[in-house]
């Protein structure tokens, strides 16, 4: 374990370990991030004292559980969080956490190859201990300790990279319960009803021109009561 009082991002540093030979396992913990990112070059706000930003390296040996990794480590941790959370926490797709409508918490998953091959991965969360001021924030439990939810959130992650292959049937089941999109219009990754994901962890959507199912992209709902919240992990 590595921990910082302030850094950049911690994404940055596990890129940096994991070319270094860190092992699998090795995780960065920062009390405060100045540059965190998330998808799409957006920025998490990471304030001292605010959170839980960590980042994980891995190096798993197969290459079919990138597809769905970001979804099935939202589900895991979901199911962690849910003991520090006053409400369930729901799932975003592709990679967010809500409460009650706003945002708590974001990962992304960045890998690096070598030769074709996948060398290693980092996985980066953040996680609201309390809302970032000026945004409609979701947080965890007043009074909730970083070091728990740290100890909660690395065993779901790590359960989830362990995982193979598609969604598994149980897994579907747990998203269709945590969903909180299925239903709800959206302007993007394109303009139609939300109609939940398959088990290749696509997005369902009842367009003008039939289901279609989007792998990437951003989910925008088309709303008054769209979730609120800043940024991912």
């Amino acid at each position: 374990m590595v921990v910082f009082d302030e850094v950049a991002s911690t994404l940055d540093v596990a890129h940096a370990l994991g070319g270094r030979g860190a092992p699998a396992g090795t995780l960065i913990l920062a009390d405060k991030q100045t540059a965190g990112r998330g998808r799409m070059g957006r920025s998490w706000s990471s304030e001292s004292g605010a959170g839980v930003w960590l980042t994980l390296i891995e190096r798993p040996t197969a290459e079919d559980l990138v597809s769905v990794l970001s979804l099935r480590i939202a589900l895991c941790l979901a199911r962690a969080l849910d003991a520090f959370s006053d409400s369930a926490v729901e799932v975003k797709w592709p990679n967010d956490l809500h409460v009650a409508n706003r945002k708590l918490a974001g990962i992304l998953v960045e890998t690096r190859w070598r030769a074709g091959r996948l060398d290693w991965l980092a996985v980066g969360v953040g996680i609201n201990l309390r809302a970032p001021a000026g945004l409609e924030a979701a947080a965890l439990r007043i009074g909730t300790s970083r070091l728990d939810v740290v100890r909660a959130a690395v065993p779901a992650i790590r359960e989830a990279i362990s995982m193979r292959g598609r969604l598994h049937a149980d897994e579907c089941r747990d998203f269709e319960r945590r969903d909180l999109a299925t239903g709800r219009r959206c302007r993007e990754p394109a303009i139609g009803v939300v109609a939940g994901i398959d088990a290749s962890g696509a997005l369902l959507l009842d367009t003008a021109a039939g289901r279609v199912a989007f792998h990437a992209g951003s989910l925008v709902f088309d709303d008054a009561n769209a979730p609120t919240g800043g940024g991912s992990a």
